[in-house]
């Protein structure tokens, strides 16, 4: 890995590990509101069913009000009949739960006084949403930021992910530590994806790259092709259970571009091995993009041939509502759903501050190496 000169010394005596348990309970969220002039004289429980209906059906809202859960102006309210108010603030007090079993520990492949590239795990959601608002890559980075300020004094570092990899994608996350590198490293990313935009025609090598993403992935099928430029846009559908609408493949979406290699075709198994560039960062792009061409990535519960979802029946016929007044879990697969073999292998930046060139490369799982690369890491092993 070559790395910017001054980062060399810390980042060889940086710890290469850390990550604490998470604890059996989250901390609850609180959701605040203020109400509006066009919405003073609705009721308690017309401000909730109406304005966070994708939140809970309305008897569990009408719940949630006679938990308590519901307070005006910090005086918690019980009866759902209460006119509002403009101007009052409503907060609604969502209460602690057990957040589903996700992995803690974070290798860290690099770090210096701007960045640090962590390993993320499969399993691992990066940001909080839905289900995960503790069990996340940053509240590690927060925990972990907390302990190195108390035993370095160091104030200035404030870590957090510059991107995002799916819950199940394990490999490089970058993260920036101090807040010109966050600008920096987003203006990368947010770069690649505007020129993708802006020549839907060129190829990756066209590029002034400042930052390049190379991603292992096992399909099923076999990829006839060696190499497959793909360049189908990528859009939002409605698509229940996910509030904000599920990415698929779509004429009417925004521009992307994917360079798939083939490495190795397991002809028995009926599943290949393949590489993948990317320089737009269009959300599930690549198992978007994979599918789309016929070749779905093995395990994947969500998106089959043609870049579309395998199910479009997660809507509850009826308004049942979980314990928590919320809505029931889908049946039907959700883009958090793990399964899938997708790594982030490698990454090219130019260093935010030095403009030096770094190349972090994240270890591969065993079920994305070749029959090469397993045969010498096994012998590697015997060697030590």
């Amino acid at each position: 890995m070559s790395r910017a000169p001054e980062a060399e010394a810390a980042t060889q005596s940086d710890q290469k590990a850390f990550g604490q348990p998470w604890p059996d309970l989250n901390d609850g969220l609180f959701y605040s509101d203020v109400v509006s002039a066009s919405d003073s004289r609705l009721t308690l429980i017309e401000f909730y069913s109406t304005k966070h209906k994708n939140s809970a059906p309305l008897q569990g809202w009408l719940q949630r009000i006679q938990n308590g859960q519901i307070t005006i102006d910090g005086k918690a309210v019980k009866d759902p009949d209460t006119i509002l108010s403009a101007g009052s603030e409503l907060v609604y007090h969502r209460f602690p739960w057990k957040e589903p079993d996700a992995p803690y520990l974070l290798e860290v492949l690099y770090e210096d006084n701007d960045i640090i590239a962590l390993n993320k795990p499969s399993g691992l959601q990066v940001l909080p949403g839905g289900l995960f608002q503790q069990r996340t890559v940053l509240k590690q980075l927060q925990w972990w930021a907390s302990k190195q300020r108390s035993s370095l004094s160091d104030q200035e570092s404030h870590p957090v992910p510059v991107h995002r990899l799916g819950r199940g994608t394990s490999g490089i996350l970058l993260c920036a530590k101090t807040k010109l590198a966050k600008t920096c490293l987003a203006a990368y990313f947010a770069d690649g994806t505007s020129k993708i935009g802006a020549n839907s025609d060129m190829n990756l090598e066209h590029f002034t790259k400042k930052i390049s993403k190379i991603y292992r992935a096992l399909v099923s099928g076999i990829v006839v092709e060696d190499e497959i430029i793909i360049k189908q846009p990528i859009g939002i559908m409605r698509y229940p259970g996910v509030a904000k609408g599920l990415y698929v493949a779509t004429v009417s979406g925004k521009p992307a571009l994917s360079k798939v290699r083939v490495l190795e075709r397991d002809l028995q198994g009926n599943k290949t091995l393949v590489q993948v560039a990317i320089q737009s960062g269009r959300p599930h792009q690549i198992r978007i993009h994979l599918a789309f061409v016929g070749h779905p990535l093995e395990g994947d519960p969500l998106y089959i041939a043609g870049g579309q979802p395998k199910s479009f029946d997660s809507e509850l016929a009826d308004e049942t509502f979980a314990h928590d007044g919320g809505y029931l879990r889908p049946l039907a697969p959700v883009p958090g759903d793990c399964g899938y073999h997708l790594h982030a292998h490698q990454l090219t930046l130019s260093h935010p501050t030095t403009n030096e060139v770094l190349e972090i490369t994240a270890p591969l799982p065993s079920i994305l190496q070749t029959m090469e690369e397993t045969k010498k890491l096994t012998s590697i092993s015997k060697i030590s």
